[in-house]
């Protein structure tokens, strides 16, 4: 039966790259994704490619690339990633820049473009908001960008025609595990079944070394060995969508039964009806067994039939934030922080200051919790303690107040205040609405390292 290894090389943007390419060079994979894309990611990146229209993709693209390109000289592995985030075309116009440098005579790199749906927002105002239950008109705020979860069927057509690296915008993340399953195994878009399965594994894979025991550990209660060298997944997978999950030999993290149900579960509200531009997968009636160290066999999973619409996230502009954080430490440090508190409430209140929200911290004492349970947990003499205070406004102007006020206490008292801060975030949220899927138009461009022409084409249909 044929079987094919996929390997995850990141699970967020700003993930470590050296156990992708130790997955590149030891892993026996046919491919490795790269899932670097979160909904606020792209509305940065739409943000910075408005400033410069040939940025966009992922800042640490070209440090990854930079890697993945020498790893690749002698492993014919292909990479699909999201790294594209609202500029794929200029990311693979890069990729192949750094490919020619590195002496790269073949190497076709496709990009996948048509999730951006931002210069037609206009037709969806009326739409309500998931978050919110109102309509998309009513978002206070400057919109930045809008994309849609877009599935896999830029991916497999380029697979189709021979791409060696794949960049794609918005794809959902399962999807970059699922469109080389489908082309490999020739899987009909209408096998539900299938497909709820291959989007078992790309949800596997998607957060890299969360499965292998990065985000399962705690100490004392789950323990997991070597995390300073967590090494991440690859999934075996044959044609029926069934798989064994594993990790390189000599790599930090573990693979367990343990360690895969937690990540099958991760941001699952309904396991029976998970959500995904290509299919509704079913994860209610998996298997999950052990086959060894470090080698889980999985099983089970389903679907039905995809919505017809696709998740777009619209990002825009919210509102700044204003931060201050101060430390005190000694015997006294938990009364000079609740003192420092009191002059700034009525300092903000002197200076007028105007804020939608505030909020004060008194970190590793209330921060996570609020007083109500932080007071029953605290036990002893707290030494040492930081104030933290944060605002919600409409202006940086407001913003600056905040963390000015903060690092005045150094010398308006209370004594011993040390390590100010401040800081000014400009906030990007997410409104979620739902389009159909016939209002998308999916285009795949190419481009090869032994020729300077550039094509693009829509894809064909995907049967199986």
């Amino acid at each position: 039966m044929k079987q094919i290894r996929i390997g995850s090389g990141a699970g967020y943007g700003g993930d470590r790259i050296e156990p992708a390419i130790d997955l590149i060079e030891r892993g026996n994979l046919d491919y490795i994704i790269f899932e670097c894309l979160a909904e606020r990611t792209i509305s940065l990146a739409q943000k910075a490619k408005q400033k410069n229209p040939e940025l966009g993709y992922n800042e640490l693209f070209e440090y990854r690339f930079d890697k993945i390109l020498d790893a690749l000289k002698d492993h014919k592995v292909k990479v699909i990633t999201n790294m594209g985030a609202a500029n794929p075309e200029s990311a693979a116009v890069r990729c192949l820049e750094m490919a020619k440098e590195k002496g790269f005579e073949k190497l076709k790199i496709a990009y996948v473009k048509g999730d951006d749906i931002g210069d037609r927002l206009g037709d969806y105002l009326d739409y309500p908001v998931l978050e919110t239950g109102g309509s998309l008109s009513e978002i206070q705020g400057e919109i930045l960008s809008a994309n849609g979860y877009i599935g896999i069927q830029g991916i497999v057509d380029a697979l189709r025609n021979g791409a060696d690296i794949i960049i794609t915008g918005r794809v959902a993340d399962p999807s970059l595990a699922l469109g080389p399953l489908v082309y490999e195994f020739g899987w009909s878009m209408e096998d539900y079944d299938k497909l709820g399965k291959g989007t078992w594994i790309g949800h596997l894979l998607e957060c890299a070394g969360q499965v292998t025991g990065g985000y399962f550990a705690d100490p004392g209660y789950k323990d997991v060995p070597e995390l300073w060298n967590l090494g991440f997944p690859m999934i075996e997978v044959d044609e029926t969508g069934n798989g064994i999950i594993t990790k390189l030999p000599g790599t930090g993290g573990m693979v367990t039964s343990e360690t895969v149900k937690e990540q099958t579960l991760y941001e699952i509200q309904d396991p029976e009806n998970y959500f995904t531009p290509d299919v509704i997968a079913d994860f209610s009636k998996v298997k999950i067994e052990e086959a060894g160290k470090d080698r889980v066999r999985i099983s089970g999973a389903s679907g039905k039939a995809p919505t017809g619409n696709y998740k777009t996230s619209v990002g825009y502009h919210d509102c700044y934030i204003g931060e201050g954080q101060i430390s005190y430490g000694g015997g006294n440090a938990v009364a000079k922080a609740q003192l420092a508190k009191e002059i700034l409430e009525k300092r903000f209140e002197k200076i007028g200051l105007v804020y939608d929200e505030i909020r004060f911290d008194f970190i590793g004492m209330n921060s996570l919790y609020g007083d109500s349970i932080s007071k029953q947990l605290n036990s002893g003499n707290i030494a040492e303690v930081r104030l933290r205070v944060v605002a919600r406004v409409k202006t940086i102007a407001e913003a600056e107040l905040v963390g000015n006020e903060v690092e005045a206490l150094y010398t308006n008292g209370p004594s011993g205040g040390g390590g100010a801060t401040k800081n000014i975030k400009d906030i990007v949220s997410i409104a979620s609405i739902f389009i159909p899927v016939e209002d998308f138009t999916i285009s795949v461009g190419y481009l090869e390292a032994d020729n300077k022409n550039k094509q693009e084409s829509q894809p064909s249909p995907i049967y199986g």
